[in-house]
């Protein structure tokens, strides 16, 4: 039997490894407090950065209409409506492609599709407008 000291997420584990068989089997004896865990040093203060340039702030949808907005980035693979196709809620506006998977965005009421503001092709922002129903 031998006896090893392991620390995992800043906590000391004192442990007896006994060989059976050719197997190892590792039973912890006990818990000792965790370890201190030095502070970092402070560091400089960084420098200020200068404002990043705004985008245009897109404009607000006619009143009852609602802007569709990408969940997340990614990639437009297909379309599936048209600008003044009737919709029901949930269903698909178009596929994208994001973090390797394909997604649907899908209407979020019935309405009528007043606005596509993007194409097959297009990247997507998170927060960006797609469509705009009323």
């Amino acid at each position: 039997m031998k006896n090893y000291k392991i620390t995992v997420n800043g906590k000391t584990y004192d442990v007896a490894v006994e060989e059976a068989g050719g197997e190892a089997q590792v039973k912890a004896i006990k818990n000792e407090a965790p370890a201190p865990i030095p502070a970092p040093a402070p560091k400089a203060a960084p420098a200020p950065k200068a404002p990043a340039p705004k985008a245009p702030a897109p404009k607000a949808p006619a009143a009852g209409a609602e802007d569709v907005t990408a969940p997340l980035g990614g990639t437009v693979l297909s379309v599936n409506v048209s600008e003044g196709d009737k919709v029901k809620a949930g269903q698909t506006l178009l596929i994208f492609e994001a973090m390797k998977m394909e997604n649907e965005l899908v209407a979020p009421r019935d309405g009528t599709v007043k606005k596509i503001h993007v194409s097959k092709g297009a990247v997507l922002s998170t927060g960006m407008v797609v469509a705009t129903i009323a």
